[in-house]
């Protein structure tokens, strides 16, 4: 099995390379960013890319980015993210177009050489390996983009108008409906966000939060280009 590693700290890909090289897997080049990758992976067309979530420039998502512009290019590519974190909204993505030859791993809750090296290799032939933790996070956050897109119009007015900061009585006056109107609006609104009463935390505050976490998932990123001239 021919893999391209991409990983930004130095040491961590260094070690890993060694860890697979004695486990008989090919690491047949090492990036240290998302657009080395890119490079690497059309030049070398490996079997395999593993690669980190937090890479140069940003340390943000870069290395995830990467990934779904390698399945872009050529749907089914095995790609393993190998990540101390989870992006459901990036991994949702990933997993939009179908699971085969999809991996995704945190290095926290890898313990065993043996099982993390099947995983590669069951990855590298159209296979799947994902976290549990990972599976869990990007169907909470599907759920709860569900649970938004049942909202009516005039609810998510009135949800929008509450993350201003608007009371009922200044929802009303905005709206030019009566305060019981704005009551109704609000029950709906915490029925289909599956907020009841007794959940901890304010109903309409947690009701805010998870319309700004909707505004602020990116929808359309961009992605890393490889170079078109390599020295």
């Amino acid at each position: 099995m021919r893999v391209v590693l991409a990983e930004d700290s130095v040491l961590l890909r260094s070690g890993l390379a060694k860890l697979l090289a004695d486990e008989d897997v090919d690491v047949v080049g090492q990036a240290g960013d998302a657009v080395e990758l890119l490079a690497l992976a059309a030049d070398l067309g490996p079997d395999l890319c593993v690669v980190d979530v937090r890479m140069p420039p940003t340390h943000t998502d870069e290395g995830l980015r990467a990934a779904l512009a390698l399945r872009a290019a050529d749907p089914g590519r095995p790609v393993l993210v190998l990540s101390q974190y989870v992006e459901a909204h990036y991994a949702a993505k990933l997993l939009a177009d179908g699971s085969e030859g999809l991996g995704y791993l945190l290095k926290d809750r890898v313990a065993d050489v043996d099982e993390f090296v099947a995983a590669l290799h069951r990855v590298a032939g159209g296979g799947t390996a994902l976290d549990a933790e990972v599976v869990s996070q990007v169907f909470a956050a599907t759920r709860r983009q569900d649970a938004l897109a049942a909202l009516t119009a005039r609810e998510r007015e009135v949800l929008a108008l509450m993350a201003e900061g608007l009371g009922n009585g200044g929802l009303a006056d905005r709206l030019f409906i009566t305060e019981r109107a704005v009551e109704k609006h609000i029950r709906s609104i915490f029925t289909k966000l599956d907020l009841r009463p007794d959940d901890r935390g304010h109903r309409r505050v947690r009701a805010v939060l998870r319309y700004i976490d909707s505004l602020a998932a990116p929808l359309a990123p961009s992605t890393p280009t490889a170079p078109t001239d390599r020295p």
